[in-house]
């Protein structure tokens, strides 16, 4: 399972897990990316940690290329300070026309791969001194995959489609 999330984090380039080129090899377009319960580079509240009972906290997103996105996908996945990185949640598939998540929920029609963990769903965080990334893709297809999708496999594709993208980040847990 740690290998998996390591080897899940080689393909970042600094800009979360999934870094590098889009499909066109074209800068990428940017989506900003809110949260009605925090703020970028604040902490995350603990609701939305294994302390707490609220599973995902609800997400926002906006400007998105109507006309080049098929689909969004979203990965949650975190850096501690001594350099352990684990990804918490990815979900694929997600219409394009869909703005937000509400909390602990999935989209209709929306499927989820493995975390590190080697299940699908949200894995709350539980490292403290952790930065948390919520980062959302606008793809230019649909993936061909299953829920409980390998989590490497379903991250190559997300970065092979990515059109734009965009982040908010919990800078630790509340």
């Amino acid at each position: 399972m740690i290998a998996a999330a390591v080897a899940a984090m080689s393909v970042s380039a600094g800009c979360g897990i999934i870094g590098g080129g889009s499909p066109t090899d074209n800068a990428l377009d940017e989506l900003s990316v809110s949260s009605p319960r925090f703020r970028d580079q604040a902490p995350l509240p603990a609701e939305f940690t294994c302390t707490g009972q609220s599973g995902n906290p609800p997400l926002r997103w906006s400007g998105v290329p109507p006309k080049q996105t098929k689909s969004i996908a979203l990965v949650v996945d975190a850096n501690n300070a001594q350099g352990a990185a684990a990804v918490h949640w990815v979900l694929f598939n997600i219409d394009p026309h869909t703005t937000e998540l509400g909390q602990d929920s999935v989209p209709k029609g929306a499927s989820q791969a493995q975390t590190s963990t080697g299940k699908p769903g949200y894995a709350p965080p539980c490292a403290q001194d952790a930065v948390y990334r919520f980062s959302v893709y606008a793809l230019n297809a649909e993936l061909s995959l299953k829920n409980d999708a390998d989590l490497r496999a379903t991250l190559d594709q997300i970065a092979q489609h990515t059109v734009a993208r965009g982040r908010l980040s919990a800078a630790h847990i509340e």
